[in-house]
């Protein structure tokens, strides 16, 4: 399917899914990054009346909000800022005290998330509050307004899992969720994206300097290539596996414990 189809596809589906839903219209969380930028340019085609970009720095680049706003203003998109900065600052140090108060042994190595990228030295349950954080700040203004959340993960990000439980994985729609992210470039090149949000190095922004290749261990060609040709270097093979193993409870619902029948 062309770009053009493409487009034209996904701006229905999101109408179908709106109205399904009852609701008016949609909100996106601008990040000023490639993903968000094409929902926010596919979201306008569909509700060019009843679209919300949000933006929410957090200890982020300026960088990331100047490229949002650089994006707004070429779609003509109706946004509001919420900064989360003093929230975070709060929340993070009343978690971390309250852990560091935890009985001994508790506070080791056996509670952290298997997915956890320790050699980063990066306090990654720390970092995944932002997401989360953001995730709230989306539905509060979807709840206000009767619209749904889009949220802006790919197939690519799927796949391997890269993406934080309840964070960024809590939205009611995936538009571009079953395409990698090399076709979500092809995409944004159609939309007329601006070239610098398309040829930016993608970031969760979950710290300074982190990118999503570095923190995943391959680039995005590479597992773009493996997702849909079954091809690749054994060690991206590897790698694709675990972190798909590991994060398969991020794509489920929470598991239910059926009681067994009585005789």
């Amino acid at each position: 399917m062309d770009n053009a189809n493409l487009s034209s596809a996904i701006v229905d589906w999101l109408r179908d899914k709106v109205k399904s839903a009852g609701a008016r219209g949609l909100v996106v969380g601008l990040s000023g990054g490639i993903d968000s930028a094409v929902i926010a340019a596919l979201c306008q085609r569909a509700f060019p009346e009843e679209v919300l970009g949000v933006l929410m720095p957090c200890h982020s680049d300026p960088r990331d909000e100047s490229d949002a706003r650089l994006l707004a203003e070429a779609l003509k998109l109706s946004t509001t800022t919420v900064d989360l900065t003093g929230i975070f600052d709060l929340f993070a140090s009343r978690l971390n005290e309250s852990f560091t108060k935890l009985p001994p042994g508790k506070a080791g190595g056996s509670l952290s998330r298997p997915d956890a990228t320790a050699s980063t030295g990066k306090d990654l349950a720390t970092a995944n509050i932002k997401p989360r954080l953001r995730m709230i700040a989306l539905y509060h203004h979807a709840a206000k307004l009767n619209y749904l959340v889009a949220g802006t993960g790919n197939r690519s990000e799927l796949t391997a899992g890269y993406f934080t439980k309840y964070g960024d994985g809590g939205v009611d729609l995936l538009p571009i969720g079953g395409l990698v992210k090399s076709q979500v470039r092809e995409l944004a090149r159609y939309l007329r994206i601006p070239e610098p949000i398309i040829e930016k190095a993608p970031s969760a922004g979950l710290w300074q300097g982190q990118t999503d290749e570095g923190e995943m261990g391959m680039t995005y060609t590479e597992l773009d290539r493996y997702i849909l040709t079954g091809e690749g270097a054994p060690e991206v093979r590897d790698t694709v596996a675990r972190l798909n193993r590991q994060s398969e409870h991020k794509r489920r619902l929470p598991e239910i414990f059926q009681p067994p029948a009585q005789s």
